[in-house]
């Protein structure tokens, strides 16, 4: 089920942008990053963890600077990112021992992660396709 609704919140997240324009201003999904880098340490502070706070700090400064350079320097490190934190959920079990984690977590944010990833490389494809030839994104 975690699987499930993290495709239909990717997908329903991805319509968000498309229908209020959202998605046209460059900071729409790098700001999805950077949230999506945070869960993990609100986990570790809800537990009350320092150990863990620590290490989900370290885990998320990756993924904020991915977003800031996303978003400054090459789109495409934007579901680079997303991407990769989908795979973070998949090892952060073996990474990180944080109390404050739902059991369901890792599944519901790696399918997230990895269905909104997808659907920003297809904007990315998309949008370099209908440039005029020797434009440049």
């Amino acid at each position: 089920m975690a699987y499930l609704v993290g495709a239909v919140l990717a997908l329903l997240t991805y319509a968000l942008g498309k229908v209020t324009g959202f998605d046209r201003d460059r900071a729409f999904y790098a700001t999805i990053l950077i949230v999506v880098g945070h869960y993990y340490v609100l986990f570790a502070a809800e537990a009350g963890s320092t150990s863990a706070l620590i290490a989900e700090l370290a885990g998320m400064t990756v993924f904020v600077a991915l977003a800031v350079a996303g978003f400054k320097f090459t789109p495409w490190l934007i579901p680079a990112g997303l991407a990769g934190h989908g795979v973070f959920d998949l090892v952060h079990g073996y990474l990180v021992t944080n109390p404050g984690v739902p059991t369901w977590w890792p599944a519901f944010c790696g399918t997230y992660d990895v269905v909104i990833a997808v659907a920003v490389a297809a904007l990315l494809i998309r949008g370099r396709a209908n440039q005029p030839r020797g434009a440049t994104a």
